[in-house]
């Protein structure tokens, strides 16, 4: 932005809801008073048409009444003003208005009254011209040399220059090959009009050469106008800019030679009247508007540029020379005479604000104070300096890098989960099956502090659990406000969620526009998702999870799911997920463990999880706070790992599918182009069974497009299988090694990274990388694993086997003492239990090879599930090209 300010000497606004272009804005002595003095001449698309001679008493003062001369609404809207000799016989000033179909000219005159406010102003219509074609803008000028009068051209939206001699038509021509209407200016010196056409190339026509062109009503054809009466109109000469023109001005000072000047888009042109360069400037912002004016120095022109950055720059040549904020972004500047004032900057934005500034700056009053000299204490500086140092140490060790500064919470956002049912289940469109879908709904409550203005509400849960409403918009106009929406959640497909837990988040902006974000989870029932059972007692997975309390009823653990009459069986519970899989829960009698089994790796989280969660909250309301969980048994990794391979094949199964439709796109599209250039052709050729290969690999592309959708389908239900099954990982891995809260963070965040799985970036490639990277910092086991460096790409892995192995590895390590940390002090070799970190496993390189060959080997002879996505059996078509 620029230090200095217009200077406001004089400003006004035009009506209400105006718009206005560079056109608009005209300053001359339109009313023939021969003292010098301009007046502003406005035009609206509204029809007014303004007329205003401003004399403020003081600089800065607004509009006065008797500043305006003169206010007329001509009902059309105005395109362009100007002002010149527009009468024949009379070499006076008239005023040009251009209609999109009228061209008027007006005389403007004054009758003094006896008072100041006693003088009137009127126009009168001299002549008019009703225009065939909608115009685009006009010049004036002394076209072909005449003396003493000023001729009009108008350029149509269609390209054609429609020249006035005053109160007659003279002719019409149509550029060559115009497509759009360009800025349009006149050259005097060399009488030629130029222009900047819609190929981006500067263009000049001779008058002489317009007027012994054919006529425009008798254009013909290229291969007939060459035997028509006239001459072909060519250009004098063009020049391409690359750019479209925002404006074209011809100046031509004493001083200096003639000179095009033409702005664009974002340069800004110097061209000799014979189409040379003389110079160009890039331009750092998009311009508005221009004006070339006189330079005092010999030999160079002053521009002035307005921009959409509300800034006016003046340019000597290419030297900016000043620059200038203004109140408003300009489309229109003037410079003249105003009051006996020179020089007076006249802007007009494009709503109506109209601005006479001059160019200066306020002097500065401010003066610095002088400096206190006195002589400074080193020493007690040093003592103030350390303790300030501690205080600082102090406060990071306490409350981490950033201080938590106490505060109100502008926004209280809670969650409630109805206990029952919905009495009318608001499932639609399900894929269950027969089993009726229940829905239950959750209300989330909002409590502001201050008021808040557009906050949105966005609610998430785990798929393939939907919502009815997912997105809510409040407005607290008002502190102290509450708001109560409510929404069901049901079951869509059936397989099973990875979780039962809810978001709600709330962003909103505070008043000094800081924006915001407020969360809030909850917890569904499993009942929403799952059935009472008969227990199973066959299962080909099992889990068993020891406590150190006693044994705990299942029926007080699980009351929504006690079906059972038999109070023999209260230690044995079934479960039926509407997806139609079942996990059976069995409580010891006589030893503190409880077994989760089923037929499903994955389906048993869910189960274990919520089983755990009631243990927890069972034992805080009896007072017991050292109840703990653990989990002794081996580590299931070989279900984990073949969910792992079912995954990752599906994946690059998707990844061929895709490849393949691709290949069939690009062999259809040139079969039709092959079809099409025959039958264009005028002698007819045979087919030679083209319309059968275009038959038959359309229906290969419509298969191959069933097969990707349904392989995405089975992929996002991979994915959400895995994700359960990683959790229940994690899960028995902490409560196998008995890992802290942190630890468990860490744990999460490697093994779920991903939210949901695409084809840029992989569940394996992006835990694989993370895994490595524990291994190699907190898991380490010599500086020569720390040293290693992982590749800063992820790119999808071959095969499985990399990841699994490190998967064991991690285990491996966790079991011989490794403990997770992010500290960067865990990447430096140690020989001591360090807090937090991990300990120096006396093993040799031998050792870590015969580990990493017995778990290859264990996982050399898995069983592989193969996608049960088909692939069609297609054949590239012989003979056929792009």
């Amino acid at each position: 932005m620029s230090l200095f300010k217009a200077r406001d000497w004089w400003s006004t606004v035009l009506g209400e809801k105006e718009e206005f272009d560079q056109g608009c804005l005209c300053l001359a002595d339109v009313d023939n008073s021969g003292n010098g003095q301009d007046k502003i001449i406005v035009g609206s698309f509204m029809g007014y048409l303004r007329i205003f001679n401003p004399h403020p008493v003081k600089t800065g003062d607004g509009s006065q009444a008797e500043d305006l001369l003169l206010e007329v609404h001509l009902r059309e809207p105005i395109l362009q003003v100007e002002v010149g000799k527009f009468l024949s016989g009379t070499e006076m000033l008239y005023l040009a208005v251009l209609h999109s179909r009228k061209l008027c000219v007006y005389s403007v005159s004054g009758t003094l009254g006896s008072v100041e406010h006693g003088n009137q102003y009127q126009i009168k219509l001299m002549y008019e011209h009703n225009l065939q074609r909608t115009a685009c803008n006009m010049t004036y000028g002394s076209f072909g040399g005449v003396k003493g009068r000023d001729l009009i051209c108008i350029q149509s939206m269609d390209g054609m220059l429609m020249v006035f001699e005053q109160e007659s038509y003279a002719f019409g021509r149509f550029l060559p090959g115009s497509l759009l209407p360009g800025p349009l200016a006149y050259s005097s010196r060399t009488d030629s009009f130029i222009t900047v056409s819609s190929c981006r190339q500067v263009e000049s026509y001779k008058y002489q050469v317009l007027a012994f062109a054919t006529d425009a009503d008798k254009r013909q054809e290229s291969e007939q106008q060459k035997l028509g009466s006239g001459k072909r109109l060519v250009a004098d000469w063009t020049l391409n800019i690359g750019e479209q023109a925002v404006d074209v001005c011809i100046v031509s000072f004493n001083q200096s030679a003639a000179s095009v000047f033409v702005l664009g888009e974002r340069n800004f042109f110097c061209l000799k009247d014979n189409g040379q360069m003389r110079f160009m400037k890039k331009l750092d912002c998009s311009p508005s508007c221009f004006l070339p004016y006189c330079s005092v120095s010999e030999g160079t022109i002053n521009t002035l540029i307005g921009n959409h950055n509300n800034m006016l720059h003046i340019y000597q040549d290419v030297t900016l020379k000043w620059a200038t904020q203004l109140p408003h972004l300009p489309v229109a500047v003037k410079v003249g005479c105003l009051h006996d004032l020179k020089g007076v900057i006249v802007t007009l934005s494009d709503d109506g604000h109209l601005q006479c500034s001059y160019l200066g700056t306020d002097p500065s009053l401010f003066q610095a104070p002088k400096v206190d000299s006195r002589e400074l204490n080193y020493d007690e500086l040093d003592t103030e300096l350390k303790e300030l140092q501690k205080i600082i140490k102090d406060v990071n060790r306490s409350q981490g890098v950033w201080p938590i500064t106490e505060r109100e919470d502008d926004l209280k956002v809670s969650a409630a989960v109805s206990p029952n049912f919905d009495s009318v289940s608001q499932a639609a469109d399900v894929e269950v099956g027969t089993v009726p879908v229940p829905s239950i709904t959750v209300k989330v409550t909002l409590q502001n502090r201050v008021v808040l203005q557009k906050a949105k509400l966005l609610v998430y849960v785990q798929p393939p659990l939907v919502l009815t409403c997912d997105q809510f918009t409040f407005e607290f106009m008002a502190p102290e406000m509450t708001r109560t929406v409510g929404f069901s959640v049901y079951l869509k497909r059936s397989y099973t969620p990875s979780e039962l837990e809810g978001n709600a988040v709330v962003s909103y902006s505070r008043p000094t526009g800081i924006p915001r974000v407020v969360q809030c989870k909850f917890r569904l029932p499993l009942k929403l998702i799952c059935l009472p059972d008969q227990p199973s007692k066959t299962a080909s997975c099992k889990l068993t999870i020891d406590t150190n309390k006693p044994p705990v009823s299942l029926l007080s653990l699980f009351p929504g799911f006690a079906s059972q009459s038999d109070d023999d069986q209260v230690n044995v519970m079934g479960f039926r997920f509407l997806g139609g899989s079942q996990v059976t829960l069995l409580a010891s009698k006589t030893s503190q463990r409880y077994r989760i089994q089923g037929e499903q790796f994955e389906d048993l989280w869910l189960i274990t999880n919520e089983l755990i969660l009631c243990l927890q909250e069972y034992f805080e309301k009896q007072g017991i706070k050292d109840f703990a969980c653990s989990f002794s048994g081996s580590m299931p990794l070989q279900e984990y790992f073949e969910l792992i391979d079912h995954h990752f094949e599906l994946r690059i199964n998707g990844e061929k599918l895709e490849e393949l439709l691709s290949e069939r796109a690009v062999q259809f599209r040139a079969i039709q182009r092959r079809l099409l250039t025959r039958f264009k052709d005028k002698t007819p050729a045979p087919l030679q069974h083209l319309d059968t290969l275009l038959d038959g690999t359309y229906k290969q592309v419509i298969a191959l497009a069933d097969a990707v959708e349904e392989n995405r389908d089975k992929l996002f239900q991979s994915f959400t299988r895995l994700k359960s099954a990683t959790h229940l990982v994690v899960l028995l891995i902490g409560l196998w090694q008995k890992l802290s809260t942190d630890q468990m963070a860490i744990l999460e965040a490697a093994f779920l990274p991903l939210q949901e799985d695409t084809q840029e970036l992989g569940w394996e490639e992006a835990v694989d990388a993370a895994v490595s990277h524990l291994l190699k910092t907190c898991l380490s086991k010599s500086s020569k694993e720390q040293a290693l460096n992982l590749s800063s790409q992820l790119d999808v892995p071959k095969d499985t086997s990399r990841l699994k192995k490190h998967i064991a590895l991690l285990c491996d390590r966790l079991a011989k003492g490794g403990r997770l940390c992010v500290s960067t002090d865990a990447a430096a070799p140690r020989t001591a239990v360090l807090p937090g970190g991990c300990a120096m496993i006396p093993e040799s390189d031998l050792e870590e090879r015969s580990i990493e060959q017995d778990s290859t080997e264990l996982f050399a002879n898995r069983r592989h599930l193969i996608a049960e996505t088909p692939v069609p059996e297609v054949s590239p078509l012989q003979g056929v090209s792009e």
